[in-house]
């Protein structure tokens, strides 16, 4: 880590004197305790996932359109007698010249697919794999985006698996209906040691579904629902056994109205993830219980704080699956920082006065 240090520092006072501009800088904070009680489930598992990650940056300004950060990602676990457990390197090149945005390089996962359904991306992925190492490219307007993106996850060696991520997603908003779509492809390949059969696998999932939102009707901050058709393409080639489709239908409804939230999601239709005794979390990354034929999930959560520095926020969940009801407790607080150039922002306060 302090060679990488070292090595950081030297390109950042380079790109500094080349470029002559304005020095920028991020600095975040990111909290979490989430509590997960799955007592007599098949598909998941009880376990608390709690830690701090703290993410400075520094960067370089060119033509108010060209950027590069670089920082780091640094994470530790509560309870842990390490003084780090995890880190990434943070480098990449930025581009915002609406209607076109573009990052390339190691960049924070959250602010680009953290409006993937949690059928794609689970939790824990925003806990313990924060940063992507890739590219993504964006078209977007006040109310409409397109995307694509790639997700380079394993680097093939001697004993790690090739494994990347290819992603698209977009929505399209006409009054107060809107389409939108999530998709992604997972290639899960095999490691460079030759004396071990790997064959590829490849993990698909697409869903497509059509919302009405009545927020800006209402008072309301959230208050829209929509339902869709989820598609699951597996094939294992060392079978050639070619693809296994799994169709089903999710519904979403979200409902909040200063700072007190409901977030339900329905599932039902063919199980997803039909390896998972296999591979477990290595092949799939999104939540273990859309293994199921019938899930619903509720989230009711609390504001406390919000606006656009600091989040507090804490979530009860309950899970109904396996004929059971299972439960979930989770706090985030994060706080983000920065001298970039954005609208004035709004001063601190509780979400229970907002007016």
């Amino acid at each position: 880590m302090k060679k990488q240090s070292v090595i950081l520092l030297i390109l950042l006072h380079a790109a500094v004197s080349v470029f002559s501009q304005e020095l920028l800088w991020k600095a975040g904070v990111h909290a979490f305790f989430d509590n997960e009680e799955f007592d007599g489930s098949l598909v998941e598992e009880s376990g608390t996932m709690a830690g701090v990650h703290l993410v400075p940056q520094i960067g370089v300004n060119f033509n108010d359109k060209h950027r590069i950060f670089a920082g780091i990602d640094l994470m530790r676990e509560f309870g842990s007698n390490k003084t780090i457990d995890y880190y990434d390197l943070i480098a990449y090149y930025e581009y915002d010249g609406k209607p076109f945005r573009f990052y390339m390089g190691a960049f924070p996962r959250k602010p680009l697919l953290d409006n993937y359904p949690r059928m794609f991306l689970q939790d824990s992925i925003r806990n313990y794999r924060p940063t992507m190492t890739g590219f993504f490219w964006e078209f977007y307007n006040e109310n409409n985006y397109f995307n694509i993106w790639l997700d380079w996850t394993g680097r093939q060696t001697y004993t790690v698996r090739e494994t990347f991520f290819m992603g698209w997603s977009g929505k399209y908003n006409h009054g107060i209906f809107y389409g939108q779509h999530f998709g992604y492809m997972y290639h899960f390949a095999g490691s460079a040691n030759p004396h071990v059969s790997e064959p590829v696998q490849d993990n698909g999932l697409l869903l497509t579904s059509l919302g009405i939102d009545f927020s800006k009707k209402t008072g309301f901050e959230k208050l829209e629902i929509n339902a869709g058709w989820a598609l699951g393409l597996e094939q294992d080639r060392g079978t050639d056994a070619g693809w296994h489709p799994r169709q089903g239908f999710l519904s979403e409804i979200k409902v909040e109205y200063k700072g007190l939230g409901l977030f339900n999601t329905f599932y039902k239709g063919a199980g997803q993830q039909i390896s998972h005794n296999r591979f477990g979390n290595m092949l799939y990354w999104g939540n273990s219980t859309y293994q199921l034929k019938q899930y619903d999930r509720l989230d009711a959560y609390i504001c406390f704080l919000k606006n656009s520095v600091v989040e507090i926020k804490f979530i009860y969940s309950l899970h109904f699956a396996e004929r059971n009801m299972f439960h979930e407790q989770a706090l985030y607080a994060t706080f983000d920082l920065d001298n970039l150039k954005k609208p004035p922002k709004k001063p601190y306060e509780y979400i229970w006065n907002r007016r």
